[in-house]
Parts: C-alpha cells; sequence; structure tokens
C-alpha cells in the first residue's frame, strides 16, 4: 500500500514540522508579538500540553469514528489550528493556537498507526508503521530547516502558513488513497479505556516517557552544547541538527524489518546502545568530528526505540489499540519535558554543558530496566496479535476486510496464515 502509506508519511512529515519550526523561530516570534525569547519559548510548552491532553481525549470522543473519517477529522483540525498560528495578532491567541494545533498530533499518530498495521500481513506490521515514521524523521531533514528559513527570510507567520498547506495536502492524500477500515460493533471509549488497563500498556508507556526522556535531555541542549563546547558556530547547527534527523531516519528504516522479526529484543538492543552512545557523547562533544558521528549514532539508535514501543502498545492493548498508540505519543511529549528539565536541573547545578548526556544516559538505563521488566513479566504470556480492529472484530476477517477494501473486490485477501500470523514479542 505504498499510496496509502505515503498518505500517512505526509501526515507525520507536517506534524515534525509544526512541532520543531517554533524551537528554531523563537527570536522572530518573540519581537513579532512583543514579548521576550524565554516567554516566547512557552508556545513550545503550549503545543506538547495540547499533544498530551489531545491524544487520549480526541481518541476517546472518535472511539466509534471509522479510522479513514477520523484521519480526516484530525487532520482538518491540525490545518485549522496552524492557519490560527498564523493569523494569531497576540501571544494570548497565539499560545491558544499552538494548543489546539498540538491536540490531533497524538491522535493522528495512533489511527495512523492503526490504519497503518492493517493495510498489510501482520508479519510486516512494524515495517509499515516505521514507514509512517519516516515522515516525521525526514521532517527534522528537509522541513524544520526550511520552516526556520522561511521564517527568517518572510516572517515567523509563512512558516506556519507553509505547514497548514502540508496539512491541506495530508487531507487531500488521506482521502484519496487510504481505504475505508470499519469499526467492529464493540468500538467505544469504554473499549478503549479497558485495553488501557492492561499492566503490559502502562510499563511501555512508562519505558516510553522515562527511556526515551534520556534522548531528549540531550536534543534540548544540543546546540548550546555544539556551540560551547565543539566550537561549532551558530550558523551551522542547523545543518547539525538536520544530521541528528538522518541518523533517525537510518534508524526508523531499521527499526521495522527488525521490530516485526523480534519485537523485545529490538527495544533492549535500542535502549543499551542510547545509553551507550549517550555516555561516549560526553567525552566525543569537546571534538567536531567525533561529535558529529556520535550525534548521528544518537538519533539512529533513538529512532531504533519508537517503532517497537509503539508496536508493543498495539499488541498488549490487542483488540483496541488506538487509544494505547495515540498515548504513546503523549508518552514522548511527557519525555521531552521531563528529559528537558532534568538535563537542566544538571547544568544549574554546575555540572557542565555536558552532562544532560551523562543524564541522559541514566535515563536510558531505567528504561531499559521497565522494558526488561516488562519483558519478565510477559513470560510464557501468548503473543498479540499487533493487526487488529480497534472495535473488537476476529483479526482474521478485519484483515480479510481490509485487503478486500485496499486491493479491490476481485483481488484475493490475505492468506489464512497471514492474517493469523502472531507479531513476535520475542
Amino acid at each position: 500500500m505504498p499510496l496509502a502509506l505515503l498518505a500517512l508519511a505526509v501526515v507525520a512529515f507536517g506534524i515534525g514540522t509544526t512541532e520543531f519550526a517554533t524551537m528554531g523561530l523563537l527570536p522572530q516570534i518573540a519581537d513579532g508579538v512583543g514579548v521576550s525569547v524565554p516567554h516566547a519559548g512557552n508556545l513550545v510548552s503550549a503545543y506538547a500540553l495540547g499533544v498530551v491532553v489531545g491524544a487520549p481525549v480526541l481518541t476517546g470522543i472518535g472511539a466509534r469514528v471509522p479510522h479513514k473519517r477520523l484521519l480526516l477529522l484530525l487532520s482538518g483540525l491540525f490545518v485549522v489550528g496552524n492557519l490560527a498560528s498564523a493569523l494569531a495578532p497576540g501571544f494570548g491567541l497565539l499560545f491558544a493556537a499552538r494548543f489546539l494545533a498540538g491536540l490531533p498530533h497524538g491522535a493522528l499518530f495512533g489511527v495512523g498507526a492503526v490504519v497503518a498495521s492493517r493495510l498489510v500481513a501482520p508479519e510486516r506490521a512494524a515495517r509499515a508503521v516505521s514507514k509512517m515514521f519516516l515522515g516525521l524523521t525526514v521532517a527534522n531533514i528537509v522541513g524544520v530547516p526550511a520552516g526556520t528559513i522561511l521564517g527568517q527570510q518572510l516572517g515567523w507567520r509563512w512558516a506556519y502558513g507553509a505547514v497548514a498547506v502540508i496539512g491541506l495536502i495530508a487531507l487531500a492524500s488521506l482521502a484519496l488513497f487510504v481505504p475505508h477500515q470499519p469499526r467492529g460493533r464493540q468500538a467505544g471509549i469504554g473499549h478503549e479505556l479497558r485495553a488501557m488497563g492492561n499492566r503490559q500498556v502502562a510499563i511501555g508507556l512508562a519505558t516510553a516517557v522515562i527511556g526515551f526522556g534520556g534522548f531528549f535531555a540531550v536534543y534540548s541542549y544540543l546546540v548550546p552544547m555544539l556551540t560551547n563546547l565543539t566550537g561549532i558556530s551558530d550558523s551551522s547547527t542547523t545543518l547539525v541538527l538536520a544530521l541528528y534527523g538522518v541518523g533517525m531516519t537510518l534508524g526508523t528504516l531499521i527499526a521495522g524489518p527488525l521490530t516485526d522479526r523480534a519485537l523485545r529484543p529490538t527495544l533492549y538492543v535500542g535502549l543499551t546502545l542510547l545509553a551507550a552512545a549517550l555516555v561516549a557523547f560526553y567525552f566525543t562533544v569537546h571534538s567536531t568530528v567525533p561529535a558529529l558521528l556520535t550525534i548521528a549514532f544518537i538519533g539512529a539508535v533513538g529512532a531504533l526505540i519508537t517503532t517497537p514501543v509503539q508496536m508493543l502498545l498495539m499488541a498488549k492493548a490487542k483488540d483496541a489499540p488506538t487509544m494505547a498508540a495515540a498515548s504513546n505519543h503523549s508518552a514522548f511529549n511527557l519525555a521531552n519535558a521531563g528529559g528537558a528539565w532534568l538535563g537542566g536541573l544538571a547544568i544549574s547545578a554546575g555540572w557542565g554543558w555536558a552532562s544532560p548526556s551523562l543524564v541522559g544516559a541514566a535515563l536510558a538505563v531505567a528504561g531499559l530496566g521497565l522494558a526488561f521488566t516488562g519483558g519478565f513479566m510477559d513470560r510464557g504470556s501468548p503473543g498479540s496479535m499487533v493487526v487488529t480492529s480497534s472495535g473488537g472484530e476476529e483479526p482474521k476477517a478485519a484483515a480479510q476486510d481490509v485487503a478486500r477494501g485496499a486491493r479491490g473486490a476481485d483481488v484475493p485477501a490475505l492468506s489464512p496464515r497471514a492474517a493469523e500470523a502472531p507479531q513476535n514479542l520475542d
């Protein structure tokens, strides 16, 4: 389903661009609305708060809405939020607009991940989800630098306007290429909330918050670390952030096949390598070439974590995976806030600009401990289907319905073996 997955990747590209472009335009935004740069930084928090609130709330509200229609509605809200950001006359309305733009973020990723996983045979579900996530990583290479340059040259409002146009393109692509995926008879917010009660879902979300917090402890302070310790000029930091995005893209490409093959080991390896890379960065940050190589590696192993966590939550939520998948992105935004806060505490304590690397490594190790705990508790339990409906249909029938809807009624559905294959968690 290359066109349907491409449409979902365009959505992810727009989300990634709007989420991170604000950070590069804070001086221009501050001048435009008459506030200080630190005060303008609250706009980043407004978007993150929108993600945390919107993921479970909008997923719950749309629990009975067919997936394609829900994707279209959420994409429309994304366009409205970014258009309102471009037109906001003052800081107060801009803050509200950024919160509005963040509301559909988690739900779009959550619903999109479930849709992507159901477009293919179960044994290729992680690869399909990782292709959607590629849009987010490519945004760090292309979208964020382009949005930053556009905002610096023409004004920050143009950057948000461009994201709104990307949202319209995504909306049209979803309407054209994503097949209809019906909800089952049991679909509803109660059904989704009961699935969220699974202790493996709770452990998976905690792993995302703490383990990926290690990634953000460094990412949040990467620019001052590079300028103060590595000696890279301010004008070159955008290229370094793009290098980070290249690493994330490579990691995402690797994560899909590895997760399909062995989900939990991929998660264990990703967290282990992230901890090791962050410790290495503490020492390499003082030399340009080693620092750049380590940065690319951190981006790659960070991306190696996102797909297995997403698939684990969808597997353990069983036949109501949508809210779990969406809540994962609330968890990542909490990781962003928590990692940045702890890294900032280390710098404020006088431990030096390189200290967030060690804080991040400690968080990655803690996340690895949680992941191992979840794996130990899950020993001996039967594997969970990843490609399932969010409404409780029989997995085989649901997979066949999607196959017929996506390929045309005259094309054979998935084979029984493909439709019944469980996700390899171990």
